[in-house]
């Protein structure tokens, strides 16, 4: 009977967040052989296949598009507390970090994640229709914050550099979270409706949990959404070394690191999007995105400020093109409200690019 309860599922998704943070502690700051390393990657795996289970326990209970802005606010607030942490230990040799970690994530969310959620979901249902009066704004607040924060400050002159003057820095945090707060007001209070799916799935028809069960897989994403950043953390050293190996750009560790953080919001989003559910998977993808830079910039402003440490935030004119031009193809897939294979090819691609310049840039 006990050995038929540990290998129960409900059992496993119990277990797996407490395992994962128990073996996140044993490795925490130790190098990693092979034999560690390939067991945190399992663990990795594993935490991110269980935090979406829990999220979808919470969607159940709360609806959506609250399941979806759970999953979203919790990886970026414990992202945002991972940036802030390195910028306290990193110093000077930190001042591109919270850039780099927003920008990485815009890309991989505009281009990765959407180009393969529209190219697998558009496989399986041929043409995928979604709530343009959802994804529009979501994708406005999107491309205002995004060039407010990563491209006007290459172009300020109150400062020399890719910065801003402290002045111009309270102001950017304030409308960065101002204008993340409406977005999530309308998405939640306002105009709530705008972002359900268009068609009502069998999966909303189950009966919700519980309000206990609801908290406790509340309490256990967050373990699990811990363990994903830790252990991303973690593998750094070991991803460095084999990007130094590769001698490829140290850029590029930035980005494989923030793929293994967005995980948990990759895998939701196409198991969203395989169940042709596309706004909840554009909800997913975008609130994500949202998210990073509405909490991230006020964040790092403030420790910046407090700690008097340099904070580049303007992007290279390389970066700035690739983020505009993803930005307006972004814009094109949105603006119909339908979309096949080939917008999803075009994300990809543009993906490939970014991924193609970083590596050779």
């Amino acid at each position: 009977m006990i050995r038929k309860f540990l290998f129960s599922a409900s059992a496993l998704n119990l277990i797996v967040p407490i395992a994962a943070c128990i073996m996140l502690g044993a490795v925490w700051g130790r190098s990693l052989g092979w034999i560690l390393l390939s067991f945190v990657a399992v663990a990795l795996m594993a935490s991110v296949l269980i935090a979406v289970h829990h999220a979808e326990v919470i969607a159940l209970r709360v609806g959506e598009p609250f399941g979806t802005l759970v999953l979203a606010l919790a990886v970026t607030i414990i992202e945002v507390s991972l940036i802030v942490s390195l910028m306290l230990s990193g110093g000077t040799a930190a001042s591109a970090l919270a850039r780099d970690t927003v920008y990485a994530t815009v890309m991989i969310v505009c281009n990765g994640v959407v180009g393969l959620c529209l190219l697998l979901g558009a496989l399986r249902h041929r043409v995928l229709t979604f709530r343009v009066e959802g994804t529009t704004p979501a994708l406005s607040v999107l491309a205002t914050l995004t060039v407010l924060t990563l491209v006007l400050p290459s172009f300020t002159s109150s400062t020399v550099g890719p910065t801003l003057s402290p002045s111009q820095l309270v102001f950017v945090g304030v409308i960065s979270l101002t204008l993340y707060g409406v977005f999530v007001f309308v998405q939640t209070v306002r105009h709530r409706d705008y972002f359900l799916t268009v068609e009502d799935q069998s999966d909303d028809h189950y009966a919700p949990p519980t309000k206990a069960v609801m908290l406790t897989s509340l309490a256990l994403l967050f373990l699990c959404l811990m363990a994903v950043v830790g252990f991303a953390k973690a593998l750094a050293p070991s991803i460095e070394l084999a990007v130094n190996a590769a001698s490829a750009p140290h850029a590029v560790v930035g980005i494989i690191i923030a793929l293994l953080v967005l995980l948990p919001e990759t895998w939701a989003a196409l198991r969203n999007a395989l169940r042709n559910r596309m706004q909840a998977s554009f909800n997913l993808a975008l609130g994500s995105a949202l998210a990073t830079i509405g909490l991230t910039i006020p964040a790092v402003a403030v420790t910046s400020m407090m700690l008097g440490l340099r904070l580049d935030l303007g992007l290279p004119s390389k970066e700035i093109v690739l983020l505009v031009l993803t930005l307006v193809i972004s814009a094109m897939t949105l603006a119909g409200g339908r979309s096949t294979v080939l917008q999803g090819a075009v994300h990809l691609v543009l993906f490939a690019v970014f991924l193609f310049l970083a590596v050779v840039p």
